[in-house]
């Protein structure tokens, strides 16, 4: 006769296994592994608290799809290859963890999350990060493959799957692959790449990129460069980096990732007609709308133009904007053309909105998904009423009749009211047409000296793929040549950016097919 004791046994064991086996929404996975725990004694004890299941819904909410096909790569050391063919989104993932004891503690899925980027997820995390001999790691080489994935742009891809073909791999097996992971993990499986062997890897890239090969190389060096990442600074990255991986300045790398298509939204507000303030239209605006549509269309943004806002529409529009999620974004561009003052821009109601203003929304608080990723910003406006004097190296000149004619088509872009100061955060960049207190230049017929010398400038580093400052460094240079009604000008920009960014022109299918067949 079986005891008491014995059937509570069963009864809690038939319903930890209902809560092990079967599917569930969030709600009813969290319901019933409620009725789960109150059936256990002081006894049994679980690997994952309530508060972790809740905590790991939560995660699984706020993460795509792509997200997840990451994290199942760099799992795939530790999960069966069956089992995660099975795993259609997080919680599928999470319970296979669980299953393996690797949520024990949150080391490993702390892991995760950082390599992926997803650092504004590791605060909801609770318990013990530290490192233990029980619970593996994610290997350095799993690490590099993933930052070869951030890497490869489309037209890559492209390439790396045509390649691939001519190494025994079925045409069937590669069109199914998407993504570089998928790719990374079909050579796996046919035996083409492990971390003892790596020369196919590289054979492929070469054909695709040199920045890719060094990757690779430096992996095969031994340099932890190559499979570690620096992320954003939280107060839990802080706390357990020194636990998980040492990470210095010597392992950063050298610049932002651009992997997406489009790259992410560039923001034109232009305000041409004033209504209020005192202050006047600015003729030749749209020449500046038309020319920033036109570059920033063939760098991969989309581009969305709002025209004649008042101070409160600005704000609105920058608050709604940076309300969205920008996971599938590698950069945000705004550009304010307007009249200014100080570290101001004028609504059409001559209205003041400060640069501090016009950033907020988009700081790692106010947009997570934009931590650590590049946020540029250029200002056509003026900031101040000051003229900038030149001092020529010898006596000007005569002026001849076309550039008089040029200078009697300039006007300033100044307002009249004072400003406050502006408040860095990482990974800005504000592009200033002219230095606080001076006066900017627009021609009314051709647009702004700046704006026109940035696109010019942005389009020309696009095919000798400069890094944005030294793009920058070139419209300063251009700019204060110029003589604006015996005046000058020099633009400045003020960043906090922690890589390199090179901003290249997106190639058409046509291009990217015509570059394959060539090589």
């Amino acid at each position: 006769m079986e005891s008491t004791c014995g059937k509570k046994v069963d009864n809690k064991l038939v319903h930890v296994n209902k809560y092990r086996q079967h599917k569930r929404t969030q709600q009813d996975f969290i319901r019933e592994y409620i009725v789960a725990w109150s059936l256990l004694s002081e006894d049994f004890v679980f690997l994952v608290s309530l508060m972790d299941l809740t905590t790991l819904a939560s995660i699984d909410d706020d993460l795509d799809s792509s997200e997840v096909a990451a994290l199942c790569f760099l799992c795939r050391d530790v999960l069966s290859k069956k089992g995660l063919k099975k795993v259609k989104d997080g919680k599928d993932l999470f319970k296979q963890l669980d299953e393996k004891d690797l949520l024990s503690n949150s080391c490993f899925l702390y892991r995760l999350l950082r390599i992926i980027r997803r650092e504004d997820l590791l605060s909801r995390l609770q318990g013990d990060v530290t490192q233990t001999d029980s619970i593996p790691i994610v290997t350095d080489y799993r690490e590099m493959l993933y930052n070869l994935y951030e890497d490869v742009i489309e037209k890559n891809l492209k390439k790396m799957k045509y390649l691939l073909g001519n190494n025994g791999v079925g045409r069937g097996q590669i069109e199914l692959c998407t993504t570089a992971l998928d790719v990374f993990s079909l050579m796996e499986d046919s035996g083409l790449l492990s971390r003892q062997r790596l020369d196919k890897l590289q054979e492929i890239l070469k054909h695709c990129d040199s920045q890719l090969v060094n990757t690779v190389q430096k992996y095969i060096n031994g340099d932890p460069g190559a499979a570690q990442s620096l992320v954003s600074d939280s107060d839990l990255i802080v706390a357990a980096s020194s636990v998980l991986h040492p990470v210095t300045t010597a392992t950063c790398q050298d610049f932002y990732t651009l992997r997406n298509n489009p790259r992410g939204t560039c923001l034109v507000i232009n305000n041409e007609h004033f209504t209020g303030g005192g202050l006047r239209d600015r003729r030749g605006t749209l020449v500046d709308e038309k020319s920033l549509q036109q570059v920033f269309g063939k760098l991969g943004f989309q581009v969305e133009v709002h025209s004649d806002l008042t101070a409160d529409a600005i704000r609105r529009v920058l608050e709604d904007l940076g309300k969205i999620s920008f996971y599938k974004a590698d950069v945000l561009v705004v550009c304010v053309l307007s009249h200014g003052e100080n570290d101001c821009v004028f609504g059409t109601d001559g209205k003041k909105v400060s640069l501090r203003d016009l950033r907020m929304p988009f700081t790692s608080a106010g947009a997570p998904t934009l931590a650590g990723k590049p946020k540029l910003f250029f200002i056509q406006a003026c900031q101040g009423s000051t003229y900038q004097k030149g001092v020529p190296p010898c006596p000007p000149r005569p002026q001849d009749e076309e550039a008089r004619r040029t200078s009697m088509s300039l006007e300033v872009d100044a307002g009249a009211l004072p400003a406050e100061l502006v408040a860095e955060e990482a990974d800005f960049l504000m592009g200033m047409a002219t230095m606080e207190e001076y006066i900017s230049f627009r021609n009314i017929s051709t647009g702004s000296i700046y704006i026109q010398e940035l696109c010019k400038q942005l389009l020309v580093s696009a095919k000798s793929k400069d890094d944005l400052l030294t793009t920058l460094t070139r419209v300063n240079r251009e700019v204060s040549k110029g003589d604006y009604l015996r005046h000058k000008q020099m633009p400045q920009p003020k960043y906090t950016l922690t890589k390199k960014l090179v901003l290249t022109e997106m190639e058409t299918e046509m291009e990217m097919e015509m570059e394959m067949l060539k090589n």
